[in-house]
């Protein structure tokens, strides 16, 4: 499959730390004491601001950091037609720290109709200026493995017709974003990494499910959702372990789902987290079929503010080289800096010396 689309060696995957006055709007918004249209003129600043700071670290690609979400994927699908989000009993459990509780359940027929992130992702071109406007949702895979089941089964009695329907969705916002100017999507994907957990490989056979059919649905129904997007369109997928206030949920290499995932799955970008050792080796990449597909390795952590050593990233790019060409490999962070508006441990001048590190190394290695 020919691909025109440009390569950016330095990457970033999407959120960034919430500035403290849009922590102090969000929280006058709840409690009252602004209106929307005030919340959203302070958002439209620090968006403006995070941009332009991206610019200036050399970024080619730019996102608005998430700034209008609580979430980096339930506010995505409340917006969803059929979709609706309520308070759970309890949060999702990390390693040692649960978020807040929140979850969603499908009321009614899934669709996307009038989502409220095209006009979030329109102002982020606006601004973007000479830089490409990347904009970032949760994949397909989490909208089912988030799911309450009970409510799924009582609008979808088939769940091979909550695939299908799932699947539309997704070719309907590829649809949606693209015709509102969108040239770089980004799919954030936590799912395929619990299929490398030995952990929650138990969990999910416990809750019923088998994780290999999982894997070969999942892969099903983002290649039916992408099918005959146009040329010009870089889509991306995100592998992610967790990601919240600097704590994590999955560990284990990605070799259980490497075949499927990587030689399988119709990606133009794979964002992969090699950050530590929960990622495992590189061996992995070797699935990654030769052409326009590029790896993006995650090798600068944004858990910890501790900044790596140049040398030892450039060592870890030459020793994945040995399973994938150079020419498809890319540099990034391992994750967003604050998956969800709390954030992750460091500040804001750790997080843009990292961004600088990427930048700085991508120029000298490529």
């Amino acid at each position: 499959m020919s691909q025109p689309n440009p390569v950016y060696r330095a990457e970033v995957v999407g959120s960034f730390l919430r500035p403290e006055a849009l922590k102090k709007a969000r929280q006058q918004f709840k409690d009252g004491e602004i209106d929307a249209q005030q919340l959203r003129a302070v958002e439209d600043t620090e968006i403006r601001r995070v941009v332009e700071q991206q610019r200036e670290a050399g970024l080619q690609v730019v996102t608005d950091g998430e700034f209008r979400r609580a979430w980096w994927h339930f506010d995505f699908f409340e917006g969803l037609q059929g979709v609706e989000g309520y308070d759970a009993e309890q949060g999702i459990q990390f390693n040692g720290v649960q978020t807040k509780s929140r979850s969603i359940k499908v009321v009614d027929k899934i669709a996307f109709g009038d989502h409220p992130m095209l006009e979030h992702f329109h102002f982020l071109k606006s601004i973007s200026g000479d830089a490409v406007a990347k904009m970032t949702i949760p994949s397909p895979s989490v909208m089912h493995f988030r799911y309450n089941r009970d409510a799924v089964k009582n609008v979808y009695p088939n769940l091979e017709d909550y695939f299908d329907d799932l699947a539309q969705v997704y070719r309907d916002a590829i649809k949606a974003f693209y015709d509102a100017g969108c040239r770089y999507l980004q799919l954030d994907d936590t799912v395929w990494a619990y299929l490398c957990s030995e952990d929650q490989k138990k969990q999910i056979v416990a809750r019923g499910d088998d994780p290999q059919v999982l894997a070969k649905t999942y892969a099903r129904v983002l290649n039916k959702a992408i099918e005959g997007k146009p040329d010009d369109l870089i889509i991306g997928l995100h592998v992610c372990r967790g990601n919240f206030r600097s704590t994590w949920i999955s560990e284990g290499g990605y070799e259980p789902v490497a075949e499927i995932l990587f030689g399988t799955v119709n990606i133009d970008r794979f964002f992969l987290e090699y950050d530590n050792e929960r990622a495992g080796g590189f061996e992995p990449l070797r699935f990654i079929k030769p052409g326009h597909q590029q790896a993006v390795l995650g090798l600068i952590t944004t858990k910890t503010g501790e900044l790596e050593q140049a040398k030892d990233v450039e060592a870890r790019i030459k020793e994945a080289s040995e399973y994938l060409d150079i020419n498809q490999i890319c540099l990034s962070p391992q994750c967003g800096f604050a998956s969800t508006e709390e954030g992750n441990s460091l500040s804001e001048k750790q997080q843009w010396d990292k961004l600088k590190l990427v930048v700085d190394l991508a120029a000298k290695i490529w």
